[in-house]
């Protein structure tokens, strides 16, 4: 880093039940096919039991059988459409911007990204799609008609862990050049984001790879949850315990809340530590 380089710090969120409240098919997807939430996740999650699909996989094959055999025809503009529905946790909305100007008053760039097994679509109609500077999630094929057609990209839960990778070594775009780029062996000094410069925000065992792989390298796991719901609490609780995550916290992003605070003083330690090394 040059003398007038400002360090990054890379927040990097899962989307359902982190930022928004539910997941994000059961805003308007799901209703459509005249479905309930629990039948449809009761038919995703028999392929994986009965036919050993990838969990994933599974619920985006789900997405299409069901539109086609309730005749609701499914889009990109249309996904697009449903992601104005999300609901969010409160402060949402402000905290990437509230967060990106703490650092800047810190001397630290602040960079935003989704790394979710979400669909790409629906949070690209969202209103926070813009605040990132990339969205790593699940992705349709669509045929010649503009229908939605097949899984094109799948991102499970260890699969995630890859684009913390891209993150880290500054390999953003997903191309067959840049998937030698980033295998090929980089020395840490001259890696774009640190693992320590890092905080991935998550809810739950799906995002233990990542927490994980965070927090080993020095970085910063943070498990939130929906404090009106026992099981996620309990959760949050299990990851503190079993030494998955450095920190468990109600999903409020509102400022001043604890979430809040616990990230604004990783940002300053994050400029501490660099102060230091310049010194």
């Amino acid at each position: 880093m040059s003398s007038n380089e400002k360090p990054i710090v890379a927040l990097m969120y899962d989307f359902d039940k982190t930022l928004c409240t539910k997941d994000m098919q059961e805003y308007g997807f799901i209703p459509e096919l005249g479905m309930t939430t629990a039948d449809f996740w009761r038919e995703a999650n028999g392929l994986t039991d009965k036919d050993g699909m990838d969990g994933i996989l599974a619920y985006m094959f789900m997405m299409v059988k069901m539109s086609r055999l309730h005749e609701v025809p499914i889009t990109r503009q249309t996904l697009n459409k449903l992601g104005e529905g999300i609901e969010y946790f409160p402060g949402v909305i402000s905290w990437f911007d509230r967060i990106s100007a703490y650092g800047e008053s810190k001397g630290v760039q602040i960079e935003h990204y989704i790394v979710s097994s979400g669909v790409k679509e629906i949070i690209d109609g969202s209103k926070i799609a813009k605040f990132f500077k990339k969205i790593y999630v699940c992705e349709f094929k669509y045929d010649y008609n503009g229908l939605i057609e097949w899984p094109k990209i799948a991102v499970n839960y260890t699969a995630k862990t890859q684009f913390l990778f891209r993150i880290n070594k500054g390999v953003l775009d997903i191309t067959t050049s840049s998937d030698k780029e980033l295998n090929q062996y980089t020395p840490e000094v001259e890696r774009r984001v640190p693992f320590s410069n890092m905080i991935y925000i998550g809810d739950g065992l799906t995002d233990v790879p990542c927490m994980k792989l965070v927090k080993v390298n020095g970085g910063q796991a943070i498990a939130v949850y929906n404090p009106e719901q026992e099981n996620g609490i309990n959760v949050a609780k299990n990851l503190i315990k079993d030494n998955r995550v450095n920190f468990a916290c109600p999903a409020n992003y509102d400022e001043g809340s604890r979430l809040d605070n616990i990230v604004k003083t990783i940002i300053d330690k994050v400029k501490a530590v660099e102060t230091l090394q310049r010194m």
